[in-house]
Parts: structure tokens; sequence; C-alpha cells
């Protein structure tokens, strides 16, 4: 795992290189994704099934048998451990809670002319949400994208999940029951981007496609956008952890707080900065300490040699600098006093305050979204959201007082933009 300090001459070009990751510009990438897209416009249920069959080796030999029923959602979350249904509902229960405070409502104002201005909130007729699949799945992922949008008021959510060779984890189709997904559909890959895009014979086309995928699904909702909406193209997961060397600290937590990010994937991104020369190091012995005993220590270690570092900064303003230039996904603030740090953090995806915040809870059951902008856009990208379920159409009425001096004025701007129309409408009301 690299190592690098502030104090280095080439500290800035090291850091520019760390930081520099892009998965869907590949050509051959993005030409596999467009067939596949194509195909599934063109051919609709029959080229999905068919490329269902040949990437995820699903034993389905008909459409519908790639939709599960609410029955067997049910059944899935009944027949759950107890203890794993306890965990699963107050996680759902507590992310319900916390997007609910997110909710926008309609406005309206009047102005000094008497005219009625505002803003009208709908939510989203349609949504569609990709989780990941197999036995190594996500069912945070569901609640995280199901439960925002049925806070916001869509009518409809569709979840695609794969099933390679038909196999789902049941806390997969619990987490579906549970954030009362409308229709379940395992199918995944590009194909079932295109399919929730422009719809097929079986499967509804939606008004917006969120939840994060390999690069065949981010290149894909990326081709689909404008004809749909998308939350973001996620990249590998990431998460800076930001400590100054107090004797509180422990380095065994900040190491595994690393590493939880590093064994998500191969591609994943840790970094750890320090104003403690002593700490860094005490986090490194801690780190290959872990990576012995780690199941997916292989992973982990890949992923830190990969795109892994310690930085090391000369101060908590250095620290501050090297946070905004990261903009990470995931922040931990390892410090008697996180919130005096927040007035200079200005670009993270969601920030974990104190020592006994790990960024693991926040994956789970804090509350906020886990799906957060990666690879940088946490300069200009929030976490998903209710707000990214509703969307607003603006509310003017005027008055026929209060419409005279307006149209006035529009009047004279029209005639300076050479908008006889626009100038002459306006005219008619003055």
């Amino acid at each position: 795992m690299r190592q690098l300090s502030t104090q280095d001459a080439d500290f800035d070009s090291q850091l520019t290189q760390l930081l520099a990751f892009e998965t869907v510009n590949d050509a051959n990438l993005l030409k596999t994704v467009d067939d596949i897209i194509a195909q599934v416009r063109h051919d609709g249920d029959s080229v999905l099934l068919a490329l269902t069959q040949q990437f995820d080796q699903h034993p389905a030999t008909t459409i519908q048998e790639l939709e599960l029923s609410k029955e067997s959602l049910a059944d899935a979350f009944a027949n759950l451990d107890d203890e794993v249904k306890t965990a699963l509902t107050t996680a759902a229960t507590r992310v319900q809670t916390f997007h609910e405070r997110q909710v926008q409502e309609t406005w309206q104002y009047e102005d000094e002319l008497g005219n009625r201005l505002g803003q009208k909130v709908t939510p989203l007729d349609r949504v569609g949400i990709y989780v990941p699949g197999g036995l190594a799945s996500y069912p945070s992922s569901v609640l995280m994208n199901a439960i925002p949008a049925k806070v916001a008021g869509v009518s409809e959510v569709i979840m695609v999940v794969p099933a390679p060779k038909g196999i789902l984890n049941p806390l997969v189709l619990a987490a579906a029951h549970l954030a009362q997904v409308d229709r379940v559909f395992t199918i995944g890959g590009a194909q079932a981007v295109a399919a929730l895009a422009y719809g097929t014979e079986t499967i509804p086309a939606v008004d917006k496609i969120t939840g994060p995928g390999n690069k065949y699904v981010a290149a894909a909702k990326r081709a689909v956008f404008g004809q749909v909406g998308i939350d973001m193209i996620a990249g590998p997961s990431e998460v800076l952890v930001y400590a100054e060397g107090e004797t509180q600290d422990r380095a065994d937590w900040l190491a595994m707080d690393l590493l939880s990010q590093a064994e998500h994937d191969r591609i994943a991104q840790a970094i750890f900065v320090t104003t403690s020369e002593a700490q860094l190091k005490a986090v490194a012995t801690e780190i290959e300490k872990a990576l012995a005993e780690l199941p997916k220590a292989d992973i982990a270690r890949d992923s830190l040699q990969n795109r892994g570092a310690l930085i090391l900064v000369k101060d908590r303003a250095e620290g501050m600098a090297v946070i905004n230039r990261v903009a990470p996904e995931h922040l931990e603030l390892s410090v008697d006093e996180p919130d005096a740090l927040l007035h200079d953090i200005r670009h993270a995806g969601a920030i974990f305050m104190g020592r006994h915040t790990p960024e693991a809870i926040g994956d789970y059951c804090a509350g906020p979204n886990h799906v957060l902008p990666t690879s940088g856009t946490a300069r200009f990208s929030s976490p998903l959201g209710v707000y990214d379920f509703q969307k607003k159409s603006s509310l003017i009425y005027c008055s026929e007082a209060g419409s005279k001096p307006l149209a006035k004025t529009a009047d004279i701007l029209a005639q300076r933009e050479d908008l006889e129309a626009h100038a002459r409408s306006a005219r008619y009301r003055s």
C-alpha cells in the first residue's frame, strides 16, 4: 500500500494519478452495450430471455418465469430467522424515517401585484431499481433504492436483479417485500437497463433507473440517459478516513474501516489521511495483521495495492484540502470534535462523524442513503434521496391587473431579442 506525504515534491501528481479512474469509456465495452440495447429495443422479450439464459445461465424457458410473485417475496421474509428478520426490519424502518424528512411539498405565494407563483411537486409515475444479484447480493441496496421512491409517492417500483443459474439470495426478496416493491424480474446487465428504459411486451418502461451495478450496467445507464432519468454513473466504492493521531484512536479500528471498503472490490479505494507519522505506521501494521485473517483478503490486498494510500499531511488545513480534492464517497472523521471540521469540508458523499461511527453502519442501518456519488462526483452530486423520485412544475397565475406591468416588461425584452410574436403576445395583455 503506497505511502504519500504532502511534503513530497511530486505529491500533487501522485494524488492525481491515484484518483484517476474511468470505468465506462472503453470502446469495446460501449459497443457491446449499444448492441445489447439495440437488440432489446428491437426484439423485446425474446432477446431479453435469450440474453438472460446466455449471460446468467438462467433455467427459465419463458419470460414469465423471470418474474417473481409477491407471494414468493412475502414467503422469503416469513422464512427468515428471527434475528435476521429483526435486523432487516430495523434497517428498513430507520431508512424510511430518515427519508420521510426529505419530502418536498407543493408551495405558492402571492407577489405584490396580486399574482400567484409557486412550485408543484409530483412523484414520478414508475421507476426501475437495479439490484446486484447472485449469492453475494445486497438486500441493503433494495431498501436504499425502493424506500425513498415509495416515500416520494411513486406509484410503481419495478426491481430487476440478476439470478445466476436461477439462484437468488432470499434476503434480497425479503427486502423487496419490506420495501413494498411492486414487481420483481430476475434479469440483469445491460439488457435489464434497456428493458427498463424502453419497455418490452412484459416489462413496462420506467421514468427513471436507479441503483448500482457492474461496468455494463453503468455504461447502459449512461447510454439510455435522456430516454429515462438515472441517479448517477456509479464507480467503485471509496472511503477516506481522517485522523490526527490522538491517543483515543485505535489503529486496529482505523485499519478495519479501510479494509471494509477494500474487500468490496479489487478496484475499490481506501485512503487514510493523518497528521501523525506514528499513526500512519501503526495503521499500516494493523492492516497487514488484519489481512492475515480476512476471508476476502485477496480482494482487499489487491484493492489497497491498486488504489489505496496512506497520506501524511502537515496539519488539519492540509488534511481538509486533501479531503476536498478527493471528494470521497464516504468520509470518516476520527477526531474528538468532528463538528468543528464540517465548515471546511465541501465535497463528500456521506460524512461519518466521530470514532464510533464506522462507514459500515451507514451501509446498512443508520438511515441516510448509501447510494452515493463516487469518483469525485461529490463535487456536484448528492446522495440518492426522495428528491430523486419527485419532479417539479412551476406555477404561474397572473391576475388581470397583475399581468399588465409584467406584460410590459416582457414586451420590451422580447423586442430586444427580436421575437415579435413574443412581444405582441405580451402586449395584448398590457
